[in-house]
Order: structure tokens, then sequence, then C-alpha cells
């Protein structure tokens, strides 16, 4: 049994994925009306024996447009003219929105403004004033 390798740590049984095909639209030549190249990947988060609870949560949070009231989320693909490359397509993508569903975002740290800089800013402004007033004092003098 083959396991898709979604990040270090956290792998998925291909037997977890269904597949379903469909016939694509757009062109296709004489194979369009024939052919069921469309893929769909199924994979159901909540039924994953693989995933822990919290990894679960998290995926369905992250993307519940993608997945159904079941827990179930959908990826479909259609970019190619046969149906292994679209396979293939499908679960790459399904792997990058796991992947990324998964990714923790790190913790922004406060941080305090420097002195120096904060003066510099200041002094930046003082400048920007004193111009502004210059410029004020010539024009009530040409009037």
């Amino acid at each position: 049994m083959a396991m898709v390798k979604i990040m270090p740590g956290v792998r998925i049984s291909e037997s977890d994925l269904s597949f379903q095909f469909t016939r694509s639209g757009g062109p296709g030549g004489q194979n369009v009306n024939k052919l069921n190249t469309r893929v769909t990947v199924f994979f159901d988060v909540a039924g994953c024996a693989s995933l822990t609870d919290e990894q679960k949560s998290r995926i369905l949070r992250k993307v519940s447009t993608r997945a159904d009231k079941a827990g179930v989320v959908r990826v479909v693909s259609q970019k190619y003219r046969t149906q292994n490359a679209n396979r293939q397509a499908a679960v790459e993508r399904l792997v990058e929105l796991l992947r990324g569903a998964l990714e923790k975002k790190r913790v922004r740290r406060k941080t305090i403004v420097p002195g120096a800089v904060r003066e510099k800013r200041l002094a930046a402004k003082k400048q920007r004033g004193a111009t502004k007033t210059q410029r004020q004092m010539k024009h009530r003098d040409e009037d």
C-alpha cells in the first residue's frame, strides 16, 4: 500500500483517497466525447486513521470551502489530456492543500522601536515642517 507524504511525520495512505473520472471540458479533438480524463479526488479527512484529531480539525477548518459536511475534501484536475497526468496533478494539489492547512504560523513577537530610529523619524518630520514653514514665508512676502 503506497503512502502519500504530506510533510515530515505526516503521511496518508493512498487507500484513503478515492477517485472519480468524468469527461473533461475544453479542447480535446476527437477524444473529447469519448475519454474520461477529468479526475476528482476525494479525501475523507474525518475517517483517516493516520491523522490526529487536532490535525483533522485543523484541516477541516482551513479548507472548509472544499470540504462537505461529512468531512470529505474534494479536488478536481482537468488540466491535462490524459487521465494519469490529471490523477497525479489532483493528488499534488491535495497534498499542497493539506500541507498549507497543517503548516503552523509562527507567533509574532512584539518588538520595541529603537530610540535612534524614533529620533531619526522625528528629526525628518521637523525638517519637513521647517521646509513647509519656509515656503509659506516666501509665499506671504510676495503678496
